[in-house]
């Protein structure tokens, strides 16, 4: 028997990984919402994410450099704990992917507010990060939902900002469940909120449910853009209708507390609290994390693609409950990395997370590493 090629490596893994999440986001009975989901799905994760690292070990050149400035060699890891996670921060030194970047079917930059300089997340194609992203959203933000409904956005459009990953996921989240209607209220960097008002007062009338999804800092901007115009939105918005907010507050002087932040909402718009969901991702992820709506604690779950813990100082895995750096493996990072180490702060719960805030001043996101050592050990 000959040597597997890469392409039929990556594609029989890309393969394995889209039957797992279409097994999941399709489950026996599945009836367009997740009342009806499957309490039996499970997938050997660990078989899984071990063969994805060692094919990133064979074909990711730098982060197989870095493995081995760790003295980590080919399948080494006894599970996915183990694997070793590149540092977020190093997407900003090299092109890690297991595949010509110059050939690569996506780029997401991240924006670099808090250091002045973004990364870049290298895919070899779409299908992964979509199904990923609309399978996640369907369970995280629709869950309950049975009309399509309008997306309205306080994000720049994909036209403006062609490298951005949340403007591209809502993109194709509003092309696959949106109601043929979507629009994007930030031009230039700035909200459009007259224009926001007027089409959210239109929706109310027609009765057509509105998903708002933006930013906290989007949304914080609209509120004191409303308050200082004396506008309101005087009735409540349509039933079934949501807010999904992304965090976003890095690199700004004006920020809340989230709980106030979402009274706000709350009030602004006649919202229950469940139908204002919080969503944690990152571009060097392919999958997100939501809001449990129902949890008082507000942790966070991911499908089950997506895994992740929490590490101390010096890297050491903390148990459940104990506030850390987060770490996550996610699969349908199949052609970049699949491990990645963070400078978020948070807690594992119950197999979600709690998710705190950001270290003060972490270039590396989490990483031991300075920024001339990482660069080093992948260049």
């Amino acid at each position: 028997m000959g040597v597997i090629s890469y392409r039929a490596e990556a594609g029989a893994l890309d393969a394995e990984i889209l039957r797992v999440i279409e097994r999941w986001s399709t489950p026996p009975g599945y009836r367009g919402h997740w009342e009806y989901s499957d309490p039996d799905f499970e997938f050997d994760f660990d078989d899984l994410a071990l063969r994805i690292f060692e094919h990133q070990l064979r074909f990711n050149e730098p982060y197989a450099r870095y493995c081995a400035s760790l003295g980590t060699t080919m399948r080494e890891p006894a599970n996915w704990r183990e694997i070793p996670p590149i540092p977020a921060g190093a997407f900003k030194e090299a092109a890690l992917c297991t595949f010509d970047a110059l050939q690569a079917g996506i780029v997401f930059e991240t924006s670099g507010t808090t250091t002045g300089s973004g990364g870049t997340h290298y895919m070899e194609d779409a299908r992964l990060y979509d199904a990923s992203l609309l399978a996640g959203f369907d369970y995280g933000v629709l869950r309950d939902a049975s009309d399509p409904l309008r997306y309205c956005m306080l994000l720049a459009s994909p036209e403006q900002s062609p490298r951005s990953s949340l403007s591209y996921m809502m993109d194709r989240v509003a092309a696959e469940f949106g109601d043929g209607t979507e629009t994007w209220y930030v031009d230039g960097g700035k909200i459009e909120a007259g224009r926001f008002v007027a089409d959210i007062r239109k929706a109310r009338k027609n009765d057509v449910p509105v998903c708002i999804a933006g930013t906290a800092f989007a949304f914080v901007s609209l509120l004191d853009e409303l308050a200082q115009r004396q506008m309101r939105i005087t009735l409540p918005l349509p039933s079934g209708s949501r807010i999904m907010e992304t965090g976003g507050f890095k690199g700004r002087t004006r920020a809340i507390e989230r709980a106030d932040l979402y009274e706000r909402l709350g009030d602004v718009f006649t919202l229950r609290p469940h139908h204002i969901i919080g969503e944690y991702g990152m571009t060097e992820l392919s999958s997100q994390y939501y809001d449990d709506t129902y949890d008082v604690r507000r942790s966070k779950d991911s499908p089950p693609w997506l895994r992740s813990y929490a590490v101390d100082e010096n890297g050491k895995k903390l148990p459940s409950g104990v506030v850390g750096a987060l770490v996550h493996v996610d699969l349908a990072n199949r052609s970049s990395c699949v491990a990645i180490q963070t400078e978020d702060l948070g807690a594992i719960v119950d197999g979600g997370i709690i998710l705190i805030g950001r270290e003060q001043g972490a270039e590396l996101r989490g990483c031991s590493l300075d920024a001339e050592s990482l660069r080093a050990a992948i260049s």
